[in-house]
Order: structure tokens, then C-alpha cells, then sequence
């Protein structure tokens, strides 16, 4: 049973827009405090991070599950109680400075964003026109950019300014995406879905090549997330403050590129997009091993950054190829797909940065070669019955009856 809206705003895009802005509030700003609260605070080598980031993904390899939670509430119901919990994770995790404290803390706030980006991505591509997903996701990300951008200001002021402690500044930060997901729940109508998804597991031969575009940019997008930041704190010594303001500049860019990404994808098509990403992401990777200029480091985290738009174009790949009610079951199990890599990399890659750094990031470039041989075999205009440029077809199309 849904709502009927009584204002003009209360429409599902602006919904949206606001749980966007919600997740940078919390996410952003752990992001911007994790290396430096880690080692500061609880003593962390490289091994340790590799450890908490491993059991970060831990409810992303889990997001199959969704499915079955699905069957006891509406997914955005679920996305609104995912954003709550995400909120609650953050608030309590400057009160345990130790390295279970932070493992526990982390696990909770994982819980939170992982279901709520599984929702999410499977309420866009319900709601959301094919013509206008991949505008309409680019503008999720500049929403989403510019929370975060207000986030990393607020970080550097709390630090720089303010002067207050790690734990204030967490309370806060979970404090706001807590109250946005309560305004959420009582402010928007309960929106109906314009197609029934199913409420069972769904794997299809047919859609192979999306499962290894979303595995490989797990297991690619791991490096940057765990290692790049480290190595900023660990070899270059930048502070909160300066991480802070590094931030800031990848979210003013992805407010003025992310939506021109969007409307590129539209035009250009999904190969175009990925085969750019990834070869940009080979010479990004590769980079990383040699650097040894904190200003060049800077900027190459910057650019790296910058290219994580362009996934957008693997989702809207799959809206085009997808069976519509496959939307709900399939983001949970990619989600799960993307983070197999995901719970394993950190840890193996943690022990290996003791040994090797610059091993780690070539390993990167290795993963982004491998993703470039994917995204050359996106059709030009993918369909179903279409799912490959490949002579052969792994299965025939779906029908209402699968």
C-alpha cells in the first residue's frame, strides 16, 4: 500500500537527492578522519587497515541478502532504516579509540551504507527513465559530492578552528544522517514500485559480463580506498586538515563533472565511458607505484578520484540489459559480487604493503587492464538479447515468465 503525495516536492527523485546527501555527512567525514584517527589514536600499522577494511566490506559481500529482508519490508523502507544505522555507527565510533573498538564501530556504520547503496541503486534504475538514469545518477553524485565537500570543510574547521576532538566530530557528523533519514521516513509518502520485483536470488547467464565489470571495479576500487589515502598519511605525512582539503577538491569537481558524465554516457554510450576510465585508471595505477612528490601524489588522488564517476556507466549498462523486475535481486547480488574481492584485497594487500608498496599499486593497474578487456566487449547499444559484442549468447533473453 503507498501514500498519496500532498505537496509538489514530495516526488521519488527529490527522495533521492536527500538520502544522497545524507550518506557524504557521515561517510565523508570518516573517510577524512579513518588514517589518521587509526593511527593516532589506536595505533594502526598497515596490516590493521587492511584488516578493518576487509571487515567494512563484510556487509557489502552480504548484500545478497537484501533480497530476503525485502520480504518483510518495502526497500524504502529499508533504505531509510539503512541510513539511520549508518548514522548510529558514526556517532559512536570516537568513543572506542582502540583497534576492536573501531573494527566494532565500522562493522555497525558498513551494515548501514551497504544496504542503503543496494536500495538505492535498485530504487534510481525503478524510478528513473532509461533516457534519464545516467543524467540523473551524475546528479546523485554532485548532491552527494556536495554534502561531502560541506563535510570536509566542517572537518578542517573542527580541526583547525574549533579545535575539537576526534569524538565530537564524529557525534556530530553520524548526528546529521541520523536526523535526515528520521525526516525522510515522515516526510515523503511511501512510493510505489512501477514494476513488482522479485523476492528470490536471481543469477542469469546472461548477464555474465556485468558481474565481472562490478567484480573487477571492486577489487580495483579497493587499492584507492585503502591505499591511496594510507599512503598519503603514511609516506607523504599529510594531516586532518590536509586530507580535509583534498577531499574538498574532489567533491567541487564532481559537483561541476559528475552530472556532464552523466549526460557524456547518455550520448557517447557505456563501452566509450568505460574504455576512457580505464585506461585512464592503468596510467593513475601505475603512477601511484613511483611517485615520490607529495604535490604530484595530490593530484594523481585527485584524477583517480574523479574517474569514479564514470561507474555509472556499468549500472546504466545493466538497466538497459535487465529484465525490470531482476532491478532489486540483482543490485544485492552485485553487490556481493563487488565486494568478494573486496573482503579479501585489503588484508592480502595489507601485508603485502609491509614488504612492497609500490607492488600493491601495480597490482591496480593490473586489475584496471583487466577491466579495460571487459568494457571492450560492451555492445555500442546494449538490449536484451544483446548483452555482449560478442558473436555468441550465453543464454536467451528472459521473458515475464522466467
Amino acid at each position: 500500500m503507498t501514500d498519496a503525495p500532498k505537496f509538489r516536492w514530495q516526488r521519488p527523485e527529490l527522495l533521492l537527492l536527500l538520502m544522497a546527501s545524507a550518506v557524504p555527512l557521515t561517510f565523508a567525514t570518516w573517510q577524512a578522519l579513518l588514517n589518521n584517527f587509526a593511527i593516532e589514536r589506536a595505533a594502526f600499522t598497515g596490516a590493521e587497515m587492511g584488516i578493518l577494511q576487509s571487515i567494512r566490506e563484510i556487509p557489502g559481500f552480504l548484500a545478497f541478502a537484501v533480497v530476503f529482508v525485502l520480504l518483510m519490508m518495502r526497500e524504502q523502507t529499508l533504505a531509510v532504516i539503512s541510513l539511520l544505522l549508518l548514522g548510529i555507527g558514526m556517532a559512536a565510533t570516537g568513543f572506542f579509540p582502540t583497534v576492536w573498538g573501531l573494527y566494532l564501530t565500522t562493522l555497525v556504520m558498513s551494515l548501514g551504507y551497504h544496504y542503503y547503496e543496494t536500495v538505492q541503486t535498485s530504487l534510481a534504475l525503478q524510478w528513473i527513465d532509461k533516457a534519464r538514469a545516467p543524467e540523473t545518477l551524475g546528479r546523485l553524485i554532485a548532491v552527494g559530492s556536495f554534502a561531502g565537500l560541506v563535510s570536509y570543510g566542517l572537518v578542517w574547521l573542527a580541526f583547525e578552528l574549533a579545535g575539537l576532538d576526534f569524538t565530537w566530530v564524529y557525534l556530530i557528523a553520524g548526528g546529521a544522517t541520523a536526523a535526515i533519514a528520521i525526516f525522510a521516513w515522515f516526510a515523503f509518502p511511501r512510493f510505489p514500485s512501477p514494476v513488482e520485483q522479485h523476492k528470490h536470488m536471481v543469477l542469469r547467464k546472461r548477464y555474465w559480463l556485468y558481474y565481472a565489470l562490478v567484480f573487477m571495479s571492486g577489487a580495483r576500487r579497493q587499492i584507492f580506498i585503502v591505499f591511496a589515502g594510507f599512503m598519503m598519511v603514511e609516506k607523504f605525512g599529510y594531516s586532518v586538515a590536509e586530507i580535509s582539503l583534498l577531499f574538498l577538491l574532489n567533491g567541487a569537481l564532481n559537483i561541476f563533472f559528475a552530472p556532464r558524465i552523466g549526460r557524456f554516457i547518455a550520448r557517447w554510450g557505456e563501452r566509450r565511458a568505460l574504455t576512457l576510465e580505464y585506461i585512464g585508471l592503468i596510467g593513475v595505477f601505475t603512477a601511484y607505484a613511483f611517485v615520490t612528490n607529495a604535490t604530484v601524489a595530490a593530484a594523481l588522488y585527485v584524477i583517480d578520484h574523479l574517474f569514479f564517476a564514470m561507474a555509472i556507466a556499468i549500472k546504466t549498462y545493466f538497466q538497459k540489459i535487465a529484465d525490470p523486475r531482476d532491478i532489486a535481486p540483482t543490485a544485492g547480488v552485485g553487490f556481493t559480487i563487488n565486494h568478494i574481492a573486496a573482503v579479501v584485497i585489503p588484508v592480502a594487500f595489507g601485508l603485502l604493503w609491509l614488504v612492497s608498496p609500490a607492488t600493491v599499486f601495480l597490482a591496480g593497474a593490473g586489475m584496471a587492464a583487466m577491466s579495460l578487456v571487459l568494457a571492450r566487449l560492451v555492445p555500442a547499444i546494449p538490449v536484451p538479447g544483446g548483452e555482449t559484442a560478442l558473436p555468441w549468447k550465453p543464454a536467451p533473453v528472459a521473458t515475464a515468465a522466467e
